[in-house]
């Protein structure tokens, strides 16, 4: 039998007891509730939910972007609740990537600069080569010199998937990755992450309303009222 401690150790990210609540006119809005959560090493965990469920709530504090009312969440074995912003900074340049809905990338900057800077930042000195090989592997090549403006939107949302997965990140979160897409390019994107993620062998953490995409993760995470169902 496992102990406790090789448990810990197996799990990537850990909560206990986590809670967020805002102050409203009417009192403290309670946004997520004791929420209870083990995600292992190189598992895929979607977290589906109604709209105002605390989807993306939980998936912010999982990866330090905001801060718990109560509870913890620890990462790779260290309680980020108990660092200060630069400690959590440092900790998701070194183990984390993002996938957002909204692409969020720079808009003067080159596709292959944008995907560059993540390492450039670290201090990367082959941050040009690995670049150049993440975006010929999600089929943009071709694309290395276009801005942001003058690509599609699935072409955005490739050159995402690259500044992500070039750091070889531990954890991938994503959060609504195929949003801003039509179906058809949506599928291609999600392929694209499935296949990087596998390749990669990266925890992935996936926030969706689409019922069919949290099917080919491993586990699937269900809030209803800011609680785990």
């Amino acid at each position: 039998m496992q102990t406790q401690t090789e448990k810990t150790n197996r799990s990537i990210i850990v909560t206990q007891n986590l809670g967020k609540s805002v102050p409203t006119s009417e009192g403290a809005l309670q946004i997520l509730s004791s929420v209870d959560l083990r995600i292992e090493r190189g598992e895929s965990i979607a977290i589906v939910g109604e709209s105002g469920s605390g989807k993306t709530t939980l998936l912010s504090l999982l990866a330090g972007l905001d801060t718990p009312s109560s509870g913890s969440v620890s990462i790779d074995g260290r309680d980020i609740t108990r660092m200060d912003e630069d400690g959590r900074a440092v900790l998701r340049n070194e183990l984390i990537g993002f996938v957002f809905q909204s692409f969020q990338l720079l808009p003067g900057l080159t596709a292959l600069e944008n995907v560059m800077l993540p390492l450039e930042l670290s201090g990367d000195d082959n941050a040009e080569n690995a670049a150049r090989a993440l975006l010929q592997r999600v089929g943009l090549a071709q694309r290395l010199g276009h801005t942001p403006k003058q690509l599609s939107g699935g072409e955005q949302q490739r050159v995402a998937l690259a500044r992500a997965f070039v750091t070889q990140p531990s954890i991938l979160f994503a959060d609504e990755p195929t949003g801003n897409l039509d179906s058809k390019t949506g599928a291609h994107i999600i392929d694209l992450l499935f296949e990087l993620n596998q390749e990669k062998h990266t925890t992935l953490v996936l926030v969706t309303h689409d019922a069919s995409l949290a099917t080919r993760c491993g586990r699937m995470i269900r809030l209803e009222a800011g609680s785990m169902a």
